[in-house]
């Protein structure tokens, strides 16, 4: 009797825990991608002149420096041991590379196609796991997840063909680079939730260690690159030009932090594939958020195609809570 009672204690906090991780994503990655798209696809105006900001690593390398500096404080007052690597720190910089070179295909690409359709390829990312689980973790899914990828692959389809995807400052015939740039996030992203999921499983890791190094070694990876073709400097002068941008960039920061910790944990705690879903229920709420800051006139296929994207994930969510 006591032990199907701590059994239910723990569904229902373990049931609590998912609430909090599910609204932790969502509200910290709705304020980013608003962010994001008025940063990269907006011009900022000091009264003398307007410039569009064109720099996407100095965004990751911002973000990354902030995430360092509060698990570093974290850590400090929890637990100092949790300071040194536990893995090998090339297994970390490996997550790293993949999250840096990601992260800036992510920005990049808003320079040639919309939020929202930057954001259903997202959705794509549900089937990315499941083929880069299924070849670096050897992992098998039920059917019906294949099923709900294959909608949610067909959904992408008709919302990408079947109306406007260009950036507003983007030439209609440069829109294909974009798709590409999305393609890189897609895989790259993929391989670096997975590669986090084994991390978990190999090692006695906690949420903050793996955060500390793998943002730590995405500073210096993007550090270099910054120095490396002069953008550190250009950077830095764009945003003493323009005080709004500064802001802009501390709320970016303190919103990526917030869903680094949440996403993190995610993974450690329910798995690559339940973190991919709420990523995707977040997204359809962005892309609706996006249309109406950024009035994106979507046509009625492009929400048919939203639709059945949103649905497939739904039935992927009810077909795993029933198993």
């Amino acid at each position: 009797g006591s032990g199907s009672g701590e059994g239910r204690v723990d569904m229902r906090l373990r049931f609590w825990r998912l609430v909090g991780c599910t609204a932790g994503i969502m509200i910290s990655l709705i304020v980013y991608s608003i962010l994001q798209e008025r940063m990269m696809s907006q011009p900022y105006d000091n009264g003398k002149t307007h410039v569009m900001f064109q720099n996407s690593v100095f965004l990751v390398f911002s973000n990354r420096m902030f995430a360092v500096l509060v698990c570093l404080a974290i850590l400090s007052f929890h637990s100092k041991k949790e300071l040194k690597p536990v893995a090998p720190v090339y297994e970390y910089f490996m997550i790293s590379l993949g999250n840096v070179i990601a992260t800036s295909c992510q920005y990049e690409a808003l320079k040639w196609v919309t939020f929202p359709t930057q954001t259903l390829l997202k959705c794509l990312k549900m089937v990315a796991v499941m083929i880069v689980g299924s070849c670096i973790a050897g992992k098998k899914y039920h059917p019906m997840e294949y099923v709900c990828g294959f909608l949610v692959a067909a959904g992408c389809t008709v919302f990408l063909t079947t109306g406007g995807i260009t950036a507003s400052h983007a030439p209609v015939e440069d829109s294909w680079f974009g798709l590409v740039l999305m393609g890189f996030y897609l895989g790259f992203d993929s391989f670096t939730s997975t590669f986090q999921e084994v991390l978990f499983v190999g090692y006695d890791m906690s949420v903050y260690n793996q955060m500390l190094y793998v943002n730590l070694t995405s500073v210096f990876i993007a550090g270099f690159l910054l120095v490396l073709n002069g953008q550190m400097v250009q950077s830095l002068e764009f945003a003493s030009k323009f005080p709004q941008f500064w802001v802009d960039l501390t709320v970016l920061s303190l919103s990526a932090v917030a869903s680094q910790f949440c996403i993190t944990y995610t993974i450690k705690e329910f798995g690559a594939l339940v973190y991919a879903t709420i990523m995707t229920v977040r997204q359809f709420i962005s892309v609706l958020l996006s249309n109406i800051v950024f009035n994106h006139s979507m046509s009625f296929f492009q929400w048919v195609g939203s639709s059945i994207v949103f649905t497939a994930l739904m039935m992927q969510k009810l077909a795993k809570s029933s198993r």
